[in-house]
């Protein structure tokens, strides 16, 4: 009777380290989204016809921030949503789309070794 009790409370401390492990689930989100902007910072930069003082390539601009309990990835260019979405002059370059579906098995099987030990 009591090997029934022993399992019981092992179950109930492996579900107690997982359950710790989700409450801090936006902390490892978190990582996660540090290491898409650091991966969207390594795409090759094409050539840029601006070549004035204190430009910075849309690239580099690449960044997040934290909006209550999601996070949102994009540029620090106004001009960032055009260059991936298009406009009717335009036509569309992605960089995030591209870059997040290459790597996503890599960003997934971290979070899920992060909660899941």
């Amino acid at each position: 009777m009591s090997n029934m009790y022993d399992g019981f409370n092992d179950l109930m401390e492996e579900v107690k380290k997982y359950i710790a492990n989700v409450e801090n689930s936006e902390d490892i989100i978190e990582i996660e989204v540090k290491e898409f902007v650091k991966d969207l910072k390594k795409l090759t930069k094409p050539i840029s016809q601006i070549h004035k003082s204190g430009y910075t390539h849309l690239i580099h601009t690449f960044s997040y921030r934290k909006k209550e309990k999601e996070f949102e990835v994009g540029w620090g260019k106004y001009y960032g949503p055009m260059v991936e979405n298009g406009t009717k002059n335009m036509s569309a370059r992605t960089h995030l789309r591209p870059c997040f579906e290459k790597n996503k098995e890599k960003y997934y099987s971290k979070i899920y070794e992060k909660i899941f030990g």
